[in-house]
């Protein structure tokens, strides 16, 4: 079978040589031909290397197809990120309606682009047509390029054209018009962190919210605190939970903290923060569109070429991101360590079995829940150090490595939320104190005498202390023995209020005010 006629032929304008487009670009309007049956249908599209094939139904176009075969790096996808996608799909119509209302963009060019966008912002399909590595050189041009080439072919769609019709609207010329990668991308960036962070800190309030419950449901359970892994003195579990509790309401405040410092954003600043190709009332305006949009208050950065080189934010989000993982973390390994055992080690409290623990012993169940919370710990922490050598790695008016500094921080915000969220539904909401082990811990301990040390003075406490360990005997009894205490007044030392919050000493002078 023959060829069939050509369906759209396109002719190519000039580019600048980085890539990079403020103004016109020499990416082709592309040329769409049907092919014999059984052969897929391409089109063929031209930048400033040459001419190349896409599948003539793809939303991406010859640039993303470039930057999918230079950078087969991670196998993770820009499109793996929703929040990034949703981000980046809002700059443009942020852009597209500060052109409108300037004059620069048809009201019938803007209006395509403007449905494309809310189109690739709310609906999680066109994720799919983002499919550039998320590491990738070029600051992220290629990212900025597959962003320009979908919306542009979904707004030749809505217009009742092919893809790859560039003559009616162009990837670079009209969705990319007054941008730059080095604003539109990094603005998308700081947008989709703050809407990344979001579902973390529910998450996080979720985990607090589980803490304190079991708080209430053990604080009648009497138990040994230890420090240095050695016996010290008696709490409640109620209290070592609410403890957990507190911590990680203190990152919760932390987090909508710092991730406020990503509402000052560069989109204006073009190239490197002169505006060059922009209007002067461009920025002010766009960044007002993209408020109204994404409903998150951006504010335009006083020094848009600071603004474009700095990445100091990143550095304090990925600190505070690591801040959370180290604690979360250290939750999880007091977790196993309170339920190690279950019969030889600590055993005071009994995780949920959530799945068989060894192919050859039967019966054992491992604290899992905990253990892949810990290994999303690691990778966070690793991230962080990741961030700040991306950061430092910069120079002059621009950070190449924006890139990676977005796939290690939106990566972590992914991870971190689902690893907290598994670990209150899978593991801490069912929890189960063994009243009875606390029990008979805090009655065989050696600790105890620390709450009988005022009464009975240092000397005497240690003589004690050294006869229970020596005669393998309790505190208890060995006082009881030398008549140190009545029965009535160790019973009233020994009182579980006593024992775990500040007390007056019977017989001490009442303070003057």
């Amino acid at each position: 079978m023959a060829e069939s006629k050509v369906e759209t032929a396109t002719t190519a304008s000039a580019a600048p040589p980085s890539g990079e487009s403020s103004g016109p670009s020499e990416l082709a309007v592309a040329t769409v031909r049907t092919v014999p049956i059984g052969q897929a249908q391409s089109r063929t599209e031209h930048d400033l290397l040459g001419e190349d094939e896409v599948p003539a139904n793809a939303l991406w176009g010859i640039h993303t197809k470039r930057a999918v075969m230079n950078f087969p790096i991670t196998g993770v996808p820009v499109g793996h990120f929703p929040e990034f996608v949703r981000a980046l799909a809002l700059v443009k119509q942020a852009a597209a309606r500060a052109n409108k209302r300037l004059g620069y963009l048809s009201p019938e060019k803007a209006n395509a682009i403007e449905a494309a966008c809310a189109q690739v912002a709310t609906d999680k399909v066109y994720a799919e047509s983002f499919v550039v590595d998320a590491i990738q050189g070029g600051a992220g041009t290629s990212t900025n390029m597959n962003a320009n080439e979908v919306i542009a072919n979904v707004a030749l769609r809505l217009m009742g054209r092919n893809p790859g019709d560039y003559h009616a609207l162009h990837p670079n010329d009209d969705v990319n018009m007054a941008q730059s990668t080095n604003d539109a991308y990094p603005t998308a960036l700081r947008l989709a962190v703050i809407l990344a962070t979001q579902p973390l800190v529910r998450a996080l309030d979720d985990l607090a919210y589980a803490f304190k419950g079991k708080a209430v449901e053990f604080a009648d359970v009497l138990k040994m605190g230890r420090t240095q892994l050695q016996d010290a003195v008696p709490m409640t579990l109620g209290q070592e939970f609410d403890a957990f509790h507190v911590t990680v309401k203190e990152d919760v405040a932390r987090l909508n903290e710092i991730s406020s410092l990503f509402r000052e954003v560069n989109l204006g600043a073009t190239a490197i923060g002169t505006g060059i190709n922009a209007d002067p009332r461009y920025a002010a305006l766009a960044v007002e569109e993209l408020s109204r949009l994404s409903g998150q208050p951006m504010v335009l950065a006083s020094n848009l070429i600071e603004a474009t080189s700095d990445l100091g934010a990143f550095v304090l989000f990925s600190g505070v991101l690591k801040r959370v993982a180290v604690k979360v973390s250290k939750i999880c390994n007091d977790l196993r360590l309170l339920s190690s055992g279950p019969r030889t080690g600590i055993g005071e409290i009994r995780l949920p079995a959530v799945q068989a623990g060894s192919s050859i012993m039967p019966g054992k169940v491992n604290p899992v829940i905990p253990e892949v919370v810990n290994q999303v710990a690691f990778l966070v922490i690793g991230h962080d150090l990741t961030v700040t050598m991306c950061a430092e790695g910069g120079q002059l008016q621009l950070n190449a490595f924006e890139p990676t500094i977005g796939y290690c921080v939106l990566s972590s915000l992914r991870m971190l939320t689902a690893a907290v969220d598994t670990l209150t539904k899978r593991c801490v909401e069912g929890i189960e104190a063994d009243r009875e082990r606390c029990r008979s811990l805090v009655q065989g301990s050696i600790g105890l005498i620390t709450a009988l040390a005022p009464t009975l003075g240092y000397e005497a406490s240690s003589r004690v202390a050294r006869r229970a360990l020596q005669e393998n005997r309790s505190v208890a009894g060995i006082v009881l023995e030398e008549k140190l205490l009545t029965e009535e007044q160790l019973n009233q030392l020994l009182e579980l209020e006593a024992m775990t919050r500040p007390a007056r000493r019977q017989g001490a002078p009442v303070p003057k005010v």
